[in-house]
């Protein structure tokens, strides 16, 4: 089966800058709270290997645009290291050296057609501004990211045409202090429920800063929803997948979007003592600067049941409370990543799309294949014949083109990752990359079989799709 690509899909890739820069060049000062969980706990990343080194795409970068340049990529999203980019966080000292990276990077990738999309935190935040307020526990942050992106928007914006405030705004506190399985290992739903509030507030602070400021272009934030299904259609295995929609996906997407937070999100934060506190005029600038698009990323189902026991009396709230994990029997796994694959959640988060947020343009900003122990794919010229990513693909990109054809306002796709690229503890174990980075070999760059795959879709606007899922 032939699948068209509609005329200006965009079809690119993505990494961010902790998990590509390495630290060459980083001055005494400039731990991001990734640096500082690196070096508090270098243990549990897989093999050691983590943001020190990384790709070292500080010295190599040009060998990035031009593999980009090769495969044709239309688009390509990093992010700018808030935590680089100043020497001083509260008076404003820009790093001139950084910033001169970032300049050559921006005009690098428009000197081959790239255009860039560029994140303000991908896990960035300042470690200094997390020791001295607790980072996104404190307002003084929140302007401080304002102010941050203001200068970013005055020394880029001629240049860099789509902005995003965050990565996955949820996941830092999601994995530290809800679930407290990364360091610094602190239970506080309240505070997990006061960052995500915080994140929002900074991303309408930020719109409102880049209206006001007249830059061309637009401005979003990158949201990482996961379609929920419920286990069966008893009313109790539905109301589980509702609040978990509500406690994941839209306590950012309605706010960020609509301008308003769900009630029933409202009430159960009441009902559990985590409630955020809003002033009525930061609930007016939230109202008031909304986001131009969303970008999401998308990898697999989330299936929940009804929550079967009695949340106990005095512990820690978790929206578990409302819910337990449901797996599917007989499903599709990623056996490397230990995530299921189901393709159609393209197709669904279409209709979810349409459903909720029907005027926002949106396009998947992340959706990629990781797998361990690439190297055993080799073939005899010495090139990583990843099939099994190509076959991920393609089935995924199906799936999102049928929405496409039934109206979703979907604008494109983008591949995670360009490179191979340290992930948080997983490191180097799971291979993303339509570039093969080799870490005996000075890092040296090869594209992978889904690299020439992927070029053939962008030259040919098509693809040929093997066995639909």
């Amino acid at each position: 089966m032939k699948i068209k690509i509609p005329e200006n899909f965009i079809l690119g890739a993505a990494t961010s800058a902790w998990q590509t820069e390495g630290w060459v060049g980083k001055k005494p000062g400039q731990d991001s709270f990734l640096d500082k969980w690196f070096q508090e706990e270098p243990f549990v990343w897989h093999q050691g290997q983590g943001p020190k080194e990384a790709t070292n795409f500080m010295e190599m970068y040009q060998d990035d645009l031009d593999l980009m340049s090769q495969i044709g990529i239309s688009h390509y999203r990093t992010s700018i290291n808030w935590s680089r980019f100043f020497v001083d966080y509260e008076n404003l000292i820009v790093d001139e050296d950084y910033a001169s990276h970032i300049d050559a990077l921006i005009d690098g990738l428009l000197a081959i057609g790239v255009q860039p999309i560029i994140c303000l935190e991908h896990y960035e935040v300042p470690y200094q501004l997390m020791e001295k307020y607790d980072a996104w526990s404190s307002k003084k942050v929140v302007d401080l990211f304002a102010q941050y992106a203001q200068l970013v928007f005055q020394r880029y914006g001629d240049r860099v045409q789509q902005w995003v405030t965050f990565n996955e705004p949820i996941v830092s506190q999601t994995r530290c202090y809800l679930d407290a399985i990364r360091w610094p290992h602190e239970r506080n739903s309240k505070k997990w429920m006061l960052w995500n509030y915080h994140k929002v507030l900074a991303t309408a602070k930020v719109v409102k800063i880049f209206h006001e400021g007249g830059y061309s272009g637009r401005i979003g934030c990158i949201i990482n929803p996961e379609m929920v299904y419920p286990r069966s259609s008893s009313q109790e295995d539905l109301d589980a997948a509702r609040r978990y929609d509500l406690f994941y996906n839209r306590v950012f997407l309605d706010p960020m979007i609509k301008g308003s937070y769900p009630e029933e999100l409202i009430e159960l934060c009441k009902e559990n003592d985590i409630y955020f506190d809003p002033t009525e005029e930061e609930l007016a600038l939230i109202s008031t600067n909304r986001l131009d698009f969303v970008g999401l990323n998308q990898y697999y189902p989330k299936r929940v049941k009804s929550q079967r026991f009695a949340w106990r009396e005095g512990e820690h709230f978790h929206p578990e409370k409302y819910y337990e994990d449901f797996q599917l029997p007989g499903r599709q796994m990623n056996q490397s990543r230990g995530w299921e694959i189901y393709p159609q959640i393209m197709y669904d988060l279409s209709l979810y799309m349409n459903r909720n947020y029907p005027d926002i343009p949106w396009f998947i900003a992340e959706n990629g294949m990781g797998q361990e122990n690439e190297e055993n794919f080799k073939d005899q010229s010495g090139m990583i014949d990843d099939q099994y990513r190509i076959d991920y693909i393609s089935q995924h990109l199906y799936h999102l083109l049928r929405g496409v054809e039934e109206g979703s306002k979907c604008e494109g796709y983008m591949l995670w990752a360009f490179t191979d690229c340290v992930s948080p503890m997983n490191a180097f174990k799971n291979r993303y990359g339509l570039v093969s980075i080799d870490l005996e070999n000075d890092k040296k760059r090869s594209l992978k079989k889904s690299a020439y795959w992927f070029k053939s879709v962008i030259e040919n606007q098509s693809f040929e799709l093997e066995n639909k899922m």
